[in-house]
């Protein structure tokens, strides 16, 4: 595997990358859904063409990461957003991620386009939700966004995943790659509360809450998934391993 990136999710895919020599994974571009300048897309999309002229002249085949994130299914109580159903993205983020996609899938490259939620785990940028989270906890004062809620999911469960779908050969397709399970932002500060072992004064925002992400497609794609442990407690797992790391090691940027 070719890896384009350098960043959270390319240094955990290079575990991988012996195993799959015909594959070029673009993991680089823009990594968060706050106000970003535009150039940062432009550059974005920029890289893509880049990447799919290569993989066009070299047959190889494309894995591009999009997203799960409430950016792309954004319709509070509606029903699980699924892969082949309409999208409705919120923020200029999930229609940009959207956007992308369309060109991915236009292209005469094989492709696998995965949409991530929110991915946990070792070594991820300070923006990003878990450090941000911690560092707010162990400053003493956080913002919590009322009504929010986040699927997260062990990057090193992302990891597998992809794994599996590249050794099935899975091509020209879309695939959530979710837990299922989102649990309301202030559950996740509250056990990250007790993890630290600490009480911050919190203020608050209201948000909208989050359209459930279908793994039906998923499930059915990759059966080990049903030993990963997903389910309403599975974001309890993916802090209790993480947590600490963050409040005792300084964050990267």
């Amino acid at each position: 595997m070719e890896i384009v990136g350098r960043g959270f999710l390319a240094g955990h895919l290079a575990g991988i990358a012996g195993h799959h020599p015909d594959v070029v994974a673009l993991a680089a571009g823009v990594s968060a859904a706050g106000d970003i300048p535009p150039e940062q897309y432009t550059r974005e999309s920029k890289r893509l063409y880049e990447v799919l002229r290569y993989c066009e002249k070299n047959g190889k085949r494309l894995v591009f990461f999009s997203t799960a994130s409430a950016g792309m299914y954004s319709v509070p109580d509606a029903s699980p957003g699924r892969e082949d159903g309409p999208v409705y993205p919120a923020t200029p983020y999930g229609r940009h991620k959207l956007s992308l996609e369309a060109v991915v899938k236009s292209s005469d490259v094989e492709y696998l386009i995965l949409r991530l939620s929110h991915v946990v785990g070792f070594n991820q940028p300070a923006h990003q939700l878990l450090p941000a989270l911690v560092r707010q906890l162990t400053a003493g004062r956080i913002q919590v966004h009322r009504g929010a809620q986040r699927d997260l999911i062990d990057v090193e469960d992302v990891i597998k995943i992809v794994h599996t779908l590249l050794v099935d050969g899975r091509t020209r397709d879309v695939v959530n790659v979710a837990s299922g399970h989102a649990p309301r932002i202030e559950d996740v500060v509250t056990h990250m509360e007790h993890l630290l072992d600490t009480r911050a004064e919190k203020s608050y925002v209201e948000a909208s809450g989050a359209q459930p992400v279908s793994i039906d497609k998923l499930c059915r794609l990759v059966p080990p998934v049903y030993g990963l442990g997903f389910g309403p407690d599975y974001y309890r797992a993916v802090l209790d391993k993480y947590v600490h790391a963050y409040a005792h090691q300084p964050v990267t940027a």
